[in-house]
């Protein structure tokens, strides 16, 4: 009987060799091995076996490489080492560790995002549970297709980073300002913000969704109103915060200055004698907004802000076409039908109440004016978004909605 010949060790290799028929059952043998149950086999032996087979991988046929991903894929014992290869390999291998492995650590994922292709990214926002540290990163690409994926996973999990980098962008990317309204972590800064540049159908996601009342807040800060008028509203922060909880929205103190009698008068006479800024202030005023508010409502394109305004301050709804024609909008086009988004503006006031308009105007004051002091406005005028940990959330939206939008 003929003996075995020897396996001769040598580094020299003389050429590519192709895959073998004891390759692909070597490469399953290991793979049986590193599969064997943790009670059956030395964590010490499952780890040599994965760094041959590491070994016979780098080389290996596609679909060789394909069908030990899949195996692997449900064991929790893999060899993270061969589980991070096989992630960064092409896409048709990756897909399937990258989507269901349970062994891969954040750390794991984190990295191999930093290393791969879009199609990789995608597939780990599929993933069946996302932590807000991976998303973090798959947002860091602004890629449309992994942010759309993320949005839509009610398993990842976003965290203030990640929202306000997409909340930025959103602008440009209607479909983000709708994905962002299903979301359970979306803040009424971040839905009041987008709403200025959200389209109709979002516009009213956004209303339904923030539009709501104050009564907690109210009743329990009821007894602060009179000790802070004692003190002389010396505390300015107090003062915002306080206006913004308060019921009355019209501003008796500014209709006693006011050459008007009151709101209705101030917008018949703008409608007569037009829009100035000396009336569009008074409009503000006498409405318990600042000017810059007031400024946003009424060169904003759509109605449904103006609406906001009429119905909050307990304007009737006719008055929703007198400061229509007082902007010099046309009601009707040139077809002879009415225009629509005057008939979206009247839709939008008669199914709203006027308490939670007052919220949500009372909400756009507060977060457009109340932190604009001069370093938040040298943050604006550089295009830069400041930090909501420095600044606090009305910054970003002032910042968001007057600035040149550029993610600081």
């Amino acid at each position: 009987m003929s003996a075995v010949p020897a396996l001769e060790l040598t580094e020299e290799i003389t050429e590519e060799t192709p895959p073998t028929t004891v390759r692909k059952a070597l490469v399953k043998r290991l793979s049986d091995v590193i599969c064997i149950p943790a009670s059956q086999l030395p964590p010490q032996e499952r780890h040599m076996a994965g760094d041959v087979l590491v070994e016979l991988l780098r080389d290996a046929d596609v679909k060789i490489r394909e069908s030990v991903a899949k195996r692997l894929v449900m064991l929790n014992e893999a060899p993270r080492t061969i589980l991070v290869i096989l992630s960064k390999d092409e896409i048709q291998v990756a897909q399937h560790v990258l989507e269901k492995s349970k062994s891969l650590t954040d750390s794991d994922l984190i990295q191999i995002a930093r290393k791969v292709s879009l199609a990789h990214r995608k597939v780990i926002a599929q993933r069946r549970y996302v932590t807000d540290a991976v998303v973090d990163v798959l947002v860091e690409f602004l890629e449309e297709e992994v942010v759309e994926t993320l949005l839509k996973n009610k398993g990842a999990s976003l965290s203030e980073t990640a929202i306000q980098r997409i909340l930025t962008v959103s602008r440009q990317h209607q479909n983000y300002v709708k994905l962002l309204c299903k979301r359970d972590e979306l803040r009424p800064s971040h839905g009041l913000t987008m709403f200025w540049w959200a389209n109709t159908q979002n516009r009213k996601t956004i209303l339904q969704r923030f539009a709501v009342t104050r009564a907690v807040l109210q009743s329990s800060c009821a007894d602060l109103y009179p000790l802070a008028a004692a003190e002389g509203w010396n505390d300015a922060a107090v003062r915002k915060s306080l206006q913004f909880i308060e019921r009355r929205q019209r501003n008796r103190a500014a209709i006693e200055r006011s050459n008007f009698e009151n709101l209705e008068e101030a917008i018949t006479h703008a409608g007569v004698n037009g829009m100035s800024r000396d009336v569009a202030q008074e409009i503000s005023y006498i409405s318990g907004i600042k000017p810059a508010t007031g400024a946003q409502i009424m060169s904003d394109k759509g109605g449904e802000a103006i609406a906001i305004l009429c119905k909050a301050t307990g304007l009737k709804r006719d008055y929703i076409h007198k400061l229509w024609r007082a902007l010099l909008r046309p009601e009707m086009l040139e077809d002879g039908r009415e225009n629509p988004v005057l008939l979206e503006a009247v839709q939008i006031y008669d199914g709203i109440s006027t308490d939670n308009a007052q919220t949500v105007l009372r909400y756009w004051n507060w977060s457009l004016t109340s932190s604009l002091t001069p370093e938040v406005l040298q943050y604006i005028k550089r295009g830069v978004i400041p930090k909501e940990e420095d600044f606090g959330a009305a910054a970003i939206t002032a910042a968001l909605v007057f600035g040149n939008r550029k993610q600081g």
